[in-house]
């Protein structure tokens, strides 16, 4: 099986009956299904291990994701979420969530010709999903354009298996060891570099926001290094502190600046990003 996607595991087609499935994403890891049913509209993901390889050390961790996220889900009351083992790994089912990510929406603002200011209403939403969560005592550990879903209705933040804030399952715990770096806090850079840990933060979060809204609007990371450098590399550049100026537009732009600061002390907290925007 080693190298095909997976199908969809016995238990969850027991548990939904799919009427109609469409793969979403197949990547390291893990691969996401959307599915629909009688019961209703989910997002199915389901991880297995990663095998190392001479670059990059294998991932045990990435088979037990999907179902700590279920617990994370659990955890902070939602409804209609389900998750377990099979054969490679582990999965859940959670309600699909509809609409463009953050970085998709935000496009037209990255045009060379014509660039559009970005709308203040969209990086308001994005505060929301992430101030909703925080309120209850967590840090995402893992914020990103793609994890920002701009639904007709609301702003979704999902993708919550490196949450930290609440107790989970420890058959299904596992280490935080960074994020997707372009994204990653100078602080957590420099734990990861050091000890091949960290600890996800609120701050961490707010500067993980900051670089995300200005990717969006702008196409530039916060942190310049070369589009091939190994992750270490990558990881050396972001603990250094030092990133590229902020071009972002507007009050937007210098809201971005107080969040990217490179002392978690000096960031914003996520109420005062929300009174900023409104």
């Amino acid at each position: 099986m080693s190298g095909s996607v997976p199908e969809l595991p016995i238990v969850v087609l027991d548990t939904l009956m799919p009427t109609a499935q469409r793969l979403v994403v197949d990547r390291r890891g893990s691969t996401v299904w959307e599915v629909k049913s009688d019961r209703g509209h989910y997002a199915v993901k389901l991880g297995h291990p990663v095998d190392g390889t001479a670059d990059r050390p294998a991932q045990p961790w990435t088979a037990l994701a999907p179902a700590r996220e279920g617990a994370v889900l659990h955890r902070l009351s939602s409804d209609d979420v389900a998750y377990g083992e099979w054969e490679r790994g582990t999965w859940n089912l959670q309600p699909w969530r509809e609409g463009p990510d953050l970085y998709r929406l935000w496009e037209p603002c990255r045009m060379k010709e014509s660039p559009a200011e970005p709308p203040a209403s969209v990086a308001l939403g994005c505060v929301e999903a992430l101030a909703e969560l925080h309120a209850k005592g967590w840090a995402h550990g893992d914020v990103q354009p793609a994890h920002f879903i701009i639904g007709p209705e609301r702003t979704h933040l999902i993708d919550l298996a490196l949450a930290r804030g609440g107790h989970a399952p420890e058959e299904y715990d596992f280490p935080f060891r960074g994020c997707l770096v372009h994204y990653e806090a100078p602080e957590v850079a420099r734990s990861v570099l050091a000890t091949g840990e960290a600890e996800p933060t609120q701050e961490a979060d707010i500067y993980a926001l900051g670089a995300s809204l200005l990717i969006s609007a702008t196409g530039w990371r916060a942190v310049e290094y070369p589009d091939d450098a190994p992750r270490p590399a990558q990881r050396r550049a972001v603990a250094s502190g030092k990133r590229r100026p902020v071009r972002a537009p507007g009050e937007l732009g210098e809201l971005i600046d107080t969040m990217l600061s490179p002392a978690p002390g000096d960031r914003p907290t996520i109420q005062e990003v929300r009174e900023a925007l409104r």
